[in-house]
């Protein structure tokens, strides 16, 4: 161990040689290499944490470049788990980095996190925070979980044991499309950078065993106001999976648990672009004025998913004409089904969700379109 590479934490007595051996020592699995994840890697590796797990399926982006400062331009179309290897063995070599470049399910979340000192969550979907924490509570394990969308961000330590677990604060996942992904709703990259700091520095007091962890703790940031609130959060013993009575005794994914959304008429982007050649359509777009201006389909008329939530969208939808086919847009199809699904509880009326949205517009019929 190089001294001189860890003499600032050498100096404060909370660490001191013990602590940093401690860190020598462990193992933290990091769930996603984006946002949250950069930062928490940068700053385990450049403490010293032994080893590093880095669990991630996508590819680099350029869209990603934004906020997930792990990842370069040169490392755009390279997977993840990668990029992140060779930006980490050159931040601190001392580091063993092991990549999984796998999409966590529950046929293979307990392998990744068994024998972990911290996990942490990066991720950016309901159903795998489900999944891991589910995972950490029945594996004993810290959860570092952080989460950002826009302006705001949140982070926490779920442990069993010594405090909640997720499930116990959130004890059922939104309705799809309840929530926009920063995909959808944007995200400041800056705050990517403040909670995913929060996240590591979690990770070091947890390792170290200094100060008192964020458990039983919720932080809520508010980066437009600069302000943070702190929630108590106590466990739930009605909690299905660290309760008193737990119904979840093993890792399973909320496809299982949960009733898929009912299927709706879809039209794929090339069979629109046909259509659309021959006929009248009424095309709508239920994404937000942000999303539009970055790209949109030719006429197509924007109606916020919000009108079909309250109802105001079917009174400006009611003089379609009889017989004009009504087509339903949104980035990739999961809003706008969501569309269909109320317009036609509401009013009866048929619709049809673009099949893969603008996405897949701009792959199938118009390769100038931007995306995002």
């Amino acid at each position: 161990m190089s001294e001189a590479r860890y003499a600032r934490h050498l100096l404060l007595p909370e660490v001191g040689p013990a602590g940093q051996q401690r860190l020598r020592d462990a193992r933290v699995v990091v769930i996603g290499a984006g946002g949250l994840g950069s930062p928490v890697l940068l700053y385990l590796a450049a403490a010293g944490v032994g080893r590093l797990d880095v669990v991630d399926d996508d590819t680099v982006d350029v869209t990603n470049l934004q906020r997930q400062v792990l990842h370069a331009t040169p490392a755009v179309g390279a997977a993840k788990v990668d990029s992140a290897r060779e930006r980490l063995r050159d931040l601190n070599p001392d580091v063993e980095v092991v990549t999984h470049r796998v999409r966590v399910g529950a046929d293979n979340v307990t392998d990744l996190v068994g024998g972990a000192d911290v996990v942490v969550d990066g991720t950016d979907n309901f159903a795998t925070r489900y999944l891991l924490n589910d995972a950490c509570v029945l594996a004993g394990v810290p959860l570092v979980w952080g989460s950002i969308l826009r302006f705001d961000g949140q982070v926490s330590v779920w442990w069993r044991g010594h405090g909640p677990c997720y499930r116990c604060v959130f004890p059922t996942p939104p309705e799809p499309g309840q929530v926009p992904s920063c995909a959808e709703g944007g995200v400041l990259g800056a705050v990517a950078a403040v909670i995913g700091s929060v996240q590591a520095t979690e990770v070091l007091k947890l390792l170290i065993g200094v100060g008192e962890p964020l458990v039983g703790r919720l932080l809520v940031h508010d980066a437009l106001r600069q302000t943070w609130r702190e929630i108590t959060v106590a466990r739930n013993p009605a909690c299905a999976v660290c309760g008193d009575a737990p119904t979840i005794t093993e890792p399973v994914s909320l496809e299982q648990v949960c009733e898929p959304a009912r299927a709706v008429a879809t039209i794929s982007a090339a069979d629109l672009a046909s259509l659309r050649a021959t006929t009248s359509v009424r095309l709508v777009d239920v994404r937000g004025e942000g999303e539009r201006a970055i790209a949109a389909i030719e006429g197509a008329e924007p109606v916020p998913l919000e009108e079909f939530r309250t109802g105001a969208a079917f009174a400006r939808l009611e003089d379609t004409p009889d017989g004009v086919p009504l087509v339903i847009t949104c980035k990739s199809g999961a809003r706008s089904a969501e569309a269909v699904r109320l317009l036609q509880d509401a009013t009866g009326r048929q619709a049809r969700s673009l099949d893969g949205g603008v996405l897949a517009w701009a792959r199938d019929v118009d390769p100038t379109m931007d995306t995002y």
